[in-house]
């Protein structure tokens, strides 16, 4: 495999999965050209039910019926997170056919997804091209997978399936309410989880759509948020998922100190440098120290008189309640974090679900990213040059997909609260294990010992001046948190072999990442 040097200094390979690929150029650097979007087959609606009952008994029979062959690429999506049980379900359908070498091409997995281990080792999944956390991520970084992962964001996924990247054989999409047509959404049933947004391009663009609900309704089903006309066939089962673990170990309050602390540090310093007035708008994660941002957001807020035209979502209690009381006008959600959103969507007509199409596709016509006024975001390393990491730890493993947090780093103000170390291991780095976002467009560093400005930003620098925060070089920090852990740790021990490669948003390679020893 040829390898190349790309535009951030990372060896990356030229092929993957038997695909030529396109090392990373810079910010804005590539546009596609001469290229058309990509479009399923046309169908023709005498080929369907004229009663509009759409229905095949399993999923079995569902790919059965429309011809599933080895090498094909199945989509799934995670809007139950680590309550999905479909996805296993596809796979050991799959098996039951006898069918190999499969790419599965998920938004993203979750530790609740464990059971398809035993298909990567038979070989009936080939790789996996999404986000991955848990155990196949720690799989896929022993160099245990056959084929190359590979990691997008969520506006990223998009675009490879707009671009025509990835070509979907079959996308299967679980749905809380569906109707025999297949229109469905994800506001009712026993496994409601707020929006289909990561299944909208899956539903546009693959040859054949499977809907798995455990909620049938008469037609229609509305709001659709995905059409039935894009639809082939509707399987009802048991159960598609347990709603309760959308909620995990990320979504939940911070309860340490620390992190409650660079919160409060975060949001003094986005209040005094003018980025939080009335109209603002804002975009926060939902990890712990985020959601704790939006917290002390809120009671300055309410003390201020501020309100915000809209905040995106990921949506959580905290963002719902800032809702209802008037505190902004709009949530733009991508996501439902907990089941407080969820209610809030299917109530509330000013809480509206979007897609990575409005959101972040970047080969569109703009997307909302670019719009936000502040970015509130994680990152497991950041280096001297700004630059950041989401997916691997300093061990260089793979524990983490990358989610919208590429796509966020198009807003105006991008700001990482993240701690100074974790586990006596610095975050502050000379260079990061795995790039994941260009240190050009990531602007502020808050830590418990103090903030570091990207020097790009002057304005930021000066807008602050003299206002009695704890202004720091990111090189500064670096030598604090080293001085406090005793040193700079060892480099994670790792072979030759790329398990798998990060995209940028535009579809281009920024890293790849290598096995763990």
């Amino acid at each position: 495999m040829e390898n190349k040097i790309n535009q951030a200094g990372r060896e990356v390979p030229s092929i993957i999965n038997g695909q030529e690929q396109i090392p990373y150029m810079g910010v804005g650097k590539y546009k596609p050209e001469n290229k058309f979007k990509a479009a399923p087959p046309i169908r023709s609606s005498a080929d369907y039910p004229s009663s509009g009952d759409k229905r095949v008994k399993t999923i079995k029979d569902a790919f059965k019926k429309f011809g599933l062959k080895d090498g094909m690429t199945i989509s799934t999506h995670h809007h139950l997170r680590n309550g999905d049980f479909v996805a296993n379900m596809v796979f050991d359908a799959a098996a039951e056919l006898g069918i190999k070498n499969l790419r599965w091409f998920p938004s993203a997995s979750f530790p609740v997804h464990a059971p398809n281990l035993k298909h990567l080792k038979s070989g009936v999944i080939h790789h996996i091209e999404g986000s991955m956390n848990g155990p196949l991520g720690d799989f896929v970084s022993e160099g245990n997978m056959k084929g190359t992962g590979v990691l997008r964001s969520h506006g990223g996924r998009y675009q490879a399936v707009q671009d025509g990247e990835v070509h979907i054989d079959f996308a299967v999409i679980s749905a809380p309410a569906s109707d025999p047509f297949g229109n469905a959404n994800g506001l009712r049933g026993p496994a409601a989880c707020g929006l289909l947004g990561f299944a909208l391009a899956d539903s546009q663009y693959a040859d054949r759509v499977i809907v798995v609900t455990d909620n049938l309704e008469p037609f229609p089903c509305i709001p659709w948020q995905i059409q039935g006309n894009n639809v082939d066939c509707v399987v009802e089962v048991d159960s598609i998922g347990d709603p309760t673990k959308i909620i995990s170990g990320t979504t939940q309050l911070t309860k340490s100190p620390d992190r409650l602390f660079i919160a409060e540090l975060a949001v003094e310093f986005a209040m005094k440098s003018g980025i939080i007035k009335d109209g603002f708008s804002l975009q926060s994660g939902a990890g712990g120290t985020s959601l704790a941002f939006t917290v002390f957001l809120r009671d300055i807020m309410r003390k201020e008189g501020i309100k915000a035209r809209f905040m995106r979502g990921g949506s959580t209690k905290y963002l719902t309640d800032m809702l209802e009381e008037g505190l902004t006008d709009y949530i733009l959600d991508g996501q439902t974090f907990d089941l407080d959103g969820v209610r809030s969507m299917r109530e509330n007509p000013a809480h509206q679900d979007t897609s990575p199409f409005t959101s972040y596709n970047y080969h569109g016509k703009g997307n909302f990213a670019s719009i936000l006024d502040a970015v509130i975001l994680g990152a497991t390393e950041v280096d001297l040059d700004f630059n950041a990491n989401v997916v691997t730890h300093s061990d260089g493993r793979l524990l983490h997909g990358i989610g919208g947090w590429q796509n966020c780093l198009f807003g105006k103000t991008v700001i990482l609260p993240i701690p100074l170390f974790r586990d006596r291991i610095p975050v502050i780095v000379d260079r990061v294990t795995t790039l994941t976002g260009p240190g050009e467009l990531i602007d502020v560093i808050v830590t418990e010992r103090g903030i570091a400005i990207n020097p790009r930003r002057l304005d930021l620098i000066n807008a602050v001046n003299g206002m009695g925060l704890p202004i720091k070089t990111i090189q500064e920090l670096k030598e604090e948190a080293e001085k406090i852990c005793g040193g700079i740790p060892k480099k994670p021990k790792l072979g030759d072999k790329t398990v798998a490669v990060i995209k940028w948003v535009d579809g281009t390679i920024i890293d790849a990442v290598k096995q763990v020893l």
